[in-house]
């Protein structure tokens, strides 16, 4: 009797496509369902179990890493300027009351509440990545993803923060923007497995192929872009991805952004 699919859930930021090239190209040879949303959707879906494994923010994994298992080695990490997570200001910190968050991106949200010390009247609304609309009624805004490739000509009373920049220069670690997580009750079998792994490395030596064919960042300087896949994001889940990974796991839980600290299990 032939295996159903696994729903595998992934995002279409740039950032995702190195994975995400090889999953359309050869997922359904080996049972993979490709089925891609924004990174908060793909968090609820997996957690509603619409989905067996995504590509989730890492603060979405630990708020539920009793009931994950992340993929081995593989992850989308930084370490020091990314130009993809920007926090954008109109007023110094301790004047900032309010701020429109990318409603695409939830571990965004919890590493800005890490990094800076607000005052304790701030509040953080669910905005789509619109600068200009963002700013109308708010002190700030925080963009993730490709938007923040097509932010140019600020005006210069707007102060930029790259956040993945602001956490290595306070914290020296490596920075997990997302994982890949496995609900406990769904089973890969060792060709998924194996799969994962080569669709990692195929696609990281695909870079300017991706780069060529991504329309959606077509007006952005190709150097630009591939310079971005090639040194500023990581894809190994590796010691140091998983040292900085456990640091902000902790840091979570003592801001009380997670109720509760899970240790990390891998599939």
């Amino acid at each position: 009797m032939t295996q159903p699919l696994l729903r595998f859930g992934i995002h279409n930021f740039l950032n995702a496509s190195p994975l995400l090239l090889p999953l359309k190209e050869k997922g359904l040879n080996v049972g993979f369902q490709v089925i891609i949303d924004s990174p908060a959707a793909l968090a609820d879906r997996l957690k509603s179990s619409d989905l067996d494994l995504a590509m989730i923010p890492s603060v979405e994994y630990f708020k539920l890493a009793n009931s994950y298992r992340l993929v081995s080695d593989m992850c989308i990490a930084s370490r020091g300027k990314v130009g993809t997570v920007l926090f954008l200001t109109k007023k110094p910190i301790d004047k900032i009351s309010s701020v429109a968050a990318d409603n695409r991106s939830r571990t965004s949200v919890a590493l800005l509440k890490i990094l800076f010390s607000f005052n304790s009247y701030l509040t953080i609304d669910p905005f789509p990545p619109d600068l200009e609309l963002m700013l109308v009624d708010h002190s700030a805004a925080l963009v993730i993803g490709d938007p923040a490739f097509k932010l140019n000509n600020l005006d210069p009373s707007i102060t930029v923060y790259d956040l993945s920049e602001e956490w290595f220069q306070q914290t020296g670690k490596t920075f997990v923007h997302a994982v890949i997580a496995v609900r406990k009750n769904i089973s890969l079998s060792q060709i998924q497995k194996q799969f994962l792994q080569q669709a990692k490395v195929e696609g990281c030596a695909k870079i300017k192929e991706i780069v060529r064919d991504y329309k959606e960042l077509s007006s952005v300087n190709v150097e630009v872009l591939e310079n971005y896949l090639e040194k500023q994001i990581g894809y190994d889940l590796d010691k140091e991805a998983i040292e900085g990974l456990t640091h902000f796991n902790n840091l979570c839980y003592q801001q009380g952004i997670i109720s509760k600290k899970y240790p990390i299990t891998f599939f």
